[in-house]
């Protein structure tokens, strides 16, 4: 917290282009973790059930390396060669190796640049828009955890606990003191979001048999209620329905997407819960003038 105090005063009285291209290039850098997280914390989740299904029958787990979000060194996925931190650099590093491995040449996923750059951009929207104040670190933070659960999502149709269930908490915190929106609307926001969703879940269930979404969904609209408040809830639902629909329309017509294969719902509502963070009051404001 001094370090960022610090950084505030740093640039208080500094053109504001200049905290948005400082802001820019650290979410360059958050871009580069959050590829980490994306792509280890499944497999982290993986282990863990692995060793919990052994537990329950009673056998023992095999001996398997040290594997968190810090062990072992990034690694090549076709040669397991370690990835240098020269050539750990966020986009440039990719356009110097010309999106391949060093040692073996074989290709790196267009990912890892789309993720960092991202990030980055919407890091440096964020410091331009709400300027040099603890909004700012609120609403990064906010940002950079729907990038990593959107594409959490989007690879593996989990939502996982370790992230929407720390920002359903870290919300209401950051409304105790009124930044987005009140305590009260914040509270109603996560028990509504939460709700909502697990209705519909439910109607759908029993009219079809099937499931519709998952319970991740349900937690990642309740974080985004406990951020934004419950009067935000509307836009977002009504932003990432209409997205999906029309992606999951478009996948199928152009025969990508089998009709009886899942979509995952949480890029929609993260896409949302962004787009409602930086212009949901002007959005239900037009909307709202619109039936009248």
């Amino acid at each position: 917290m001094e370090t960022f105090q610090a950084a505030l005063a740093l640039f208080r009285d500094a053109p504001p282009a200049l905290f948005a291209g400082f802001v820019l290039v650290l979410g360059l850098l958050i871009g580069s973790f959050l590829n980490v997280v994306i792509y280890r914390l499944p497999k982290i989740m993986e282990r863990e059930w692995n060793v919990f299904c052994a537990e329950l029958a009673a056998r023992v787990a095999p001996a398997a390396e040290t594997f968190n979000l810090v062990t072992p060194r990034s690694r090549c996925p076709s040669c397991a060669s370690p990835v240098r931190a020269m050539d750990n650099l966020p986009l440039l590093s990719y356009v110097l190796l010309r999106g391949k491995c060093r040692h073996c040449n074989a290709r790196i996923s267009m990912r890892y640049p789309i993720v960092e750059a991202l990030t980055g951009l919407l890091s440096g929207y964020v410091a331009w828009r709400f300027g040099v104040q603890w909004t700012t670190l609120a609403a990064l933070v906010f940002c950079w955890a729907l990038i990593a659960l959107t594409f959490i999502d989007a690879d593996t149709q989990l939502l996982p606990d370790q992230i929407t269930q720390p920002l359903i908490w870290l919300g209401l915190l950051v409304n105790s003191g009124g930044l987005f929106t009140d305590l009260a609307s914040a509270l109603i926001g996560a028990v509504a979001g939460y709700l909502v969703l697990w209705t519909i879940y439910w109607l759908f269930k029993l009219a079809t048999g099937k499931e519709g979404m998952g319970y991740g969904d349900f937690k990642l609209l309740a974080a985004i209620g406990a951020w934004l408040g419950w009067s935000m809830l509307p836009a977002v639902i009504l932003l990432s329905s209409a997205v999906g629909a029309i992606v999951g329309i478009g996948l199928i017509a152009l025969a990508r997407h089998a009709r009886s294969q899942p979509i995952p719902f949480g890029p929609y509502l993260a896409g949302g819960g962004i787009i409602a963070l930086f212009w949901g009051q002007n959005l239900t404001q037009a909307y709202l003038a619109w039936l009248h």
